[in-house]
């Protein structure tokens, strides 16, 4: 089975939103190594060196992108060894549950040439202020955003609509989820979506290696987690694991559910992000609003949606030029790096992994 990749982080209208605490459970890993260090110091290098240690050794690794820059790696997971390598640094600070027993530090910063940085302390503070600027109005723009997809939510979901999404979802788990007879299922949880400065990202991948029956959930207005919560509810409670995905625009609800050991899998697809291959089942959520409530305010939902279109382009343009700024930042750091003391770190936490 090809690697699964998923975030751990979103940017949200509320602004950084972490799941990075579900690497601290410690009943769910016995090994997870906390990377502290700043940018171009070579934590995705030693990240994705361990990745490749594990898979020589015929492992699956989970690879947790960066939810700003999905080109960039955050963590890596060897989930049969119950172990982990993640950078720890701000936005999503990770604090041990258990240090010196499952978690331990990584301290990259030794690996800087600390008197070859000296003379660009002026470019390094002035680059990090202008990072920071660009996350500030992109936050902004998102969560004007997030208000107006919440109006058009709001305005369309009745108690009815509940109800008939609560009477699909029962259906749907008489027929597909049967008791497994081994306790209650394990529930992780991951964003499977970004807003990115590579404009919005779904891991539709993930999805296909994990699952080859896919509901498709056409959802144009944010409504779909009323059908998916009770599902999740009832896979757990019949003993299944699963991986539960909030929408990185409103945090509070799901936008996917995937089930593993069932190779089953329900998916949000919206105009802005669709699910691009055939799907065992499709249900049109859209259908199932009441169709005058639609009909009377198609006009105002048609208007509020072309604006909080046009402000979510604004945020993803922040974020575009904050990876911009991000890149000078480490390429002043790079030159000064010493990145063969980076791989031999790297090559020992490897080795304690697989042992």
């Amino acid at each position: 089975m090809p690697d699964t990749q998923y975030f751990l982080g979103a940017n949200t209208p509320s602004g950084f939103y972490s799941l990075y605490h579900e690497l601290s459970d410690p009943n769910k890993y016995d090994k997870v190594y906390i990377i502290k260090s700043g940018p171009g110091s070579g934590k995705s290098t030693l990240m994705r060196r361990v990745g490749r240690h594990a898979r020589a050794e015929g492992y699956d690794v989970e690879e947790v992108l960066c939810s700003g820059d999905p080109g960039s790696l955050d963590a890596v997971i060897v989930p049969a060894l119950r172990a982990a390598v993640v950078d720890g640094t701000s936005p999503h600070v990770i604090e041990p549950e258990c240090p010196g027993v499952i978690d331990r530090y990584l301290d990259l910063s030794d690996c800087y040439d600390r008197e070859g940085l000296q003379p660009l302390k002026g470019d390094i503070i002035a680059a990090f202020a202008e990072y920071k600027g660009h996350y500030k109005r992109a936050y902004r723009c998102l969560g004007a955003a997030g208000e107006l997809r919440q109006n058009m939510t709001e305005l369309l979901d009745t108690e009815a609509l509940q109800r008939k999404l609560v009477k699909r979802a029962a259906g749907i788990v008489g027929r597909e989820i049967k008791k497994s007879g081994s306790g209650e299922g394990r529930c992780d949880q991951r964003f499977l979506n970004a807003i990115s400065c590579q404009g919005r990202v779904a891991l539709w991948d993930t999805v296909s290696a994990q699952a080859d029956r896919v509901y498709e959930l056409a959802d144009s207005f944010g409504l779909a987690n009323h059908l998916l919560a009770p599902i999740l509810t009832a896979a757990l409670a019949a003993g299944h694991d699963a991986v539960a995905c909030p929408d990185p625009m409103a945090p509070g609800k799901l936008a996917h559910v995937i089930l593993p050991g069932l190779g089953l899998a329900f998916v949000t697809s919206s105009p802005e992000s669709p699910w691009p291959r055939h799907a065992y089942r499709r249900i049109r959520v859209d259908a199932m609003v009441d169709p005058n409530l639609y009909r009377v305010s198609k006009p105002r939902l048609r208007f509020t949606r072309r604006v909080a279109a046009a402000l979510m382009d604004d945020g993803m343009a922040g974020l575009a030029q904050a990876k911009e700024a991000h890149d000078r930042l480490e390429a002043l750091y790079h030159p000064y790096v010493d990145f063969d003391r980076v791989g031999e770190i790297a090559d020992r936490v490897a080795e304690d992994i697989l042992s």
